[in-house]
């Protein structure tokens, strides 16, 4: 091996291609493939995003409608079928709180967590969730069991 067989590892490089702006017997030369003067031209130049030449842009042509809560407080939801398939699976005993429901990934860490009515549960557990449905809290209540709101 010598430095005239010194090669870079193949994939490390790419061919910059034809240098541009350097005289015009390169081939690129004068306005460097950008023609002639316009915004395009300069250097700095970039459009805004959404831009379609004076057009109206399409986000400003469709029409808005609605009206978007800024205080919205979005629940995670997690059904009383659920909580009955970790108490039958073993992952659950008598009581679930927040800190259980994450670690088994029924919500994150700083979610919001409202416990609902779908199906049934046969056992009593002590549940502690930040919001309960009416259907919920009387099926945990009639089972024997607790539902605490945080």
């Amino acid at each position: 091996m010598s430095l005239e067989n010194l090669t870079p590892a193949s994939g490390s490089t790419k061919s910059a291609g034809k240098r541009l702006g350097r005289g015009q017997a390169s081939g690129k030369g004068g306005t460097a493939a950008r023609g002639h003067k316009g915004a395009k031209s300069r250097s700095g130049y970039s459009k805004k995003i959404g831009f379609e030449g004076g057009q109206m842009p399409l986000q400003r042509r469709v029409p808005k409608f609605g009206f978007k809560n800024i205080n919205r407080k979005e629940y995670t939801p997690i059904n009383l079928d659920t909580l009955q398939d970790l108490l039958n699976n073993k992952k659950a005993n008598k009581e679930l709180d927040l800190e259980k429901l994450i670690e088994l990934r029924l919500a994150h860490k700083n979610d919001l967590i409202k416990i609902l009515g779908r199906g049934k549960i046969e056992s009593a557990i002590k549940v502690t969730a930040h919001k309960f449905s009416a259907t919920a809290k009387a099926a945990i209540e009639a089972a024997g069991g607790e539902a605490i709101i945080v």
